[in-house]
C-alpha cells in the first residue's frame, strides 16, 4: 500500500540472495498484517468527535502534559516543541495509525546504522517515511566518542529514531488536531495556583536538587526569586527537567557553570581607574 511517490523517492534496500525460513515467515506475516490493518480501517473508520474527545481528556492530565514538550539549547537559543510522548498519545487518540522505527542495516566496520522511521494513516493511506544514517557516536564532555557496546548502540539508534518517528506522526496527523492538543497541554501545565502551585514549586526544587542543581541556579534560570514564580515558570522548569531526564540536554548545557577568572583564583581585585 505504499504511495507511488514513496516508491520513487525511497531508496531500495538490497535483498539478500538467501532468505532463511524464519525471515520468509516473518515477511509473509508482515504482508498479511498490513492487509488486515487496511481492511479493519475500512470496516471501522475513525470517529473524529470521539478522537477529539479522547485527545482533550488526555491533554488535561498532568502526567501527559508534563512530558508533552522538549527543550534544549542550540547556537545560544532554546529549541522547543512537542515530544514523542505527545505524538504517540495523539496517534492513539486519532486511531488507525501505524508507526515505528526499524534498523535496516548495521555496519560495525564503518560505525553506522541505516534506519527507517515511518508513520502511516491506514485509513486515508497517508504515509510519511524517512531513511537516515545514525553514526555509532555520542557527544561527551571530552568530545565525540565512538560507541561499540551493543546496548549503547541500541539506545543511540532508538533515541535518534524517536525524533524521526515524532516528525512522521505529526506529518500524518491533522494540523488542527495537534495544535489544539499542544494548547491544552500548556493550559494544563500553567493552571496551578495557590497551594497547588506551592506544592509544584517545592516538587520542582526537590527534583532538580537530586541532580545537584540548586535553587539559586533555578532562580537564575527563571529570572526571578522562587517567591515570584508562577504557573508558567514552573511549567518551563518541568519541560527542562524532562529534557534532562531523557538526556536530550546535559546539565552543563542547561545550567552553564560560572566562568572562573584569574582574579577569582588569586583573590586579587582589579585596580579601579580614578575618575
Amino acid at each position: 500500500m505504499t504511495n507511488a511517490i514513496d516508491r520513487l523517492t525511497t531508496p531500495q534496500v538490497p535483498i539478500p540472495a538467501h532468505l532463511g525460513q524464519a525471515t520468509a515467515i516473518e515477511q509473509s506475516r508482515a504482508v498479511a498484517e498490513v492487509q488486515a490493518a487496511v481492511v479493519a480501517a475500512k470496516q471501522m473508520p475513525r470517529d473524529t468527535d470521539r478522537a477529539q474527545a479522547d485527545m482533550r481528556r488526555s491533554c488535561g492530565e498532568p502526567a501527559l502534559a508534563s512530558r508533552a514538550f522538549f527543550s534544549f539549547p542550540r547556537s545560544g537559543e532554546a529549541v522547543s516543541g512537542p515530544s514523542i510522548h505527545l505524538a504517540r498519545e495523539l496517534a492513539r487518540c486519532w486511531g488507525n495509525i501505524q508507526y515505528g522505527i526499524a534498523e535496516l542495516r548495521r555496519d560495525d566496520a564503518a560505525g553506522i546504522s541505516e534506519m527507517q522511521a515511518f508513520a502511516w494513516d491506514v485509513e486515508t493511506n497517508t504515509r510519511s517515511a524517512s531513511i537516515f544514517i545514525v553514526p555509532h557516536r555520542k557527544d561527551t564532555k571530552r568530545g565525540v566518542k565512538d560507541i561499540t557496546d551493543l546496548r549503547d548502540i541500541y539506545e543511540n539508534n532508538a533515541n535518534q529514531g524517536a525524533r524521526r518517528v515524532r516528525e512522521a506522526i505529526f506529518a500524518v496527523l491533522p494540523q488542527w488536531f495537534t495544535e489544539e492538543a499542544q494548547e491544552l497541554c500548556r493550559k494544563t501545565l500553567t493552571s496551578a495556583s495557590g497551594r497547588d502551585l506551592e506544592q509544584r514549586i517545592a516538587t520542582a526544587v526537590e527534583q532538580f536538587g537530586r541532580m545537584d542543581i540548586t535553587q539559586q541556579q533555578l532562580e537564575e534560570k527563571v529570572g526571578q526569586p522562587r517567591a515570584l514564580w508562577n504557573g508558567e515558570d514552573v511549567a518551563d522548569l518541568g519541560v527542562l527537567f524532562q529534557s534532562l531526564k531523557r538526556r536530550e540536554i546535559t546539565r552543563d548545557e542547561a545550567f552553564p557553570p560560572a566562568m572562573v577568572t584569574a582574579a577569582d583564583i588569586t583573590g586579587e581585585k582589579r585596580a579601579e581607574v580614578p575618575a
